[in-house]
């Protein structure tokens, strides 16, 4: 592992049931359950990483997980498991976990969520990297917008159109839109581990942004997701 003093621990989470997209977390994407685009990448980039884990509910996941080389230590508890529990409790139980188990303390917590297939090894590095650096709590993974940037919001007041936050004038090219808008991609989250442990937050007071391109950007939440996230892995693998 790169840089010994500081320890990252990777966590994937993949909860078993999932109302948008069933079993998304391991429904075939070109040949490979979904989630195995992450974990590839994930051990890929070990020399970075302290330990690669999944924290999963369901037993087919972990068989799937440990087959493609992750750790699944655990089964998650129930208490963590159910459809409405957020991220932040399952990454505290992961690492509670780790820190028992080996008798350390973690530096920083990587989350890598299954549904986000593209990132790269590059970009976990980047990642890294930036956190590295110091000076913040977070580094959070965006993409620049322009379809859905906040110009183009409106409310509707007294049945008529206004804008939400920023005036849009008319014939604006989008090249235009000012200042520049960003959204998180969903691909990478590392935190510092006392900011999670200590003060119950995956993003802290200072969050670092990574930029990522649209095209490692796109992730499944509901089956059109499902189907662009198909077609983008057929070209990226050479698929006919």
């Amino acid at each position: 592992m790169e840089n010994a003093q500081e320890k990252i621990l990777a966590v994937i989470p993949a909860r078993g049931g999932s109302r948008g997209v069933p079993q998304k977390n391991i429904r075939p994407v070109c040949g490979s359950p979904l989630i195995a685009y992450t974990i590839e990448t994930a051990l890929a980039a070990r020399n970075l990483l302290y330990r690669v884990l999944v924290s999963t509910d369901d037993q087919e996941i972990a068989t799937i997980a440990r087959r493609l080389g992750a750790e699944v230590p655990f089964l998650r508890p129930a208490d963590l498991a159910a459809d409405g529990t957020p991220t932040l409790p399952v990454l505290r139980h992961a690492v509670r976990f780790v820190e028992e188990q080996d008798g350390i303390r973690l530096d920083w917590v990587l989350l890598l969520q299954p549904t986000e297939p593209f990132r790269t090894v590059a970009d976990i590095r980047a990642a890294v990297e930036l956190g590295r650096a110091g000076g913040c709590d977070s580094v959070i993974s965006v993409v620049q917008v322009f379809s859905v940037h906040p110009i183009l919001m409106k409310r509707i007041e007294n049945n008529r159109l206004v804008p939400y936050c920023i005036e849009e004038k008319e014939g604006t090219r989008r090249q235009d839109y000012q200042p520049p808008a960003y959204m998180r991609n969903g691909a990478i989250y590392l935190t510092r581990r006392d900011v999670l442990v200590e003060r119950n937050s995956i993003w802290g007071d200072v969050i670092r942004p990574y930029v990522m391109p649209p095209e490692r950007s796109v992730g499944v939440d509901n089956e059109l997701d499902f189907k662009l996230v198909t077609l983008l892995m057929q070209d990226r693998l050479g698929h006919p």
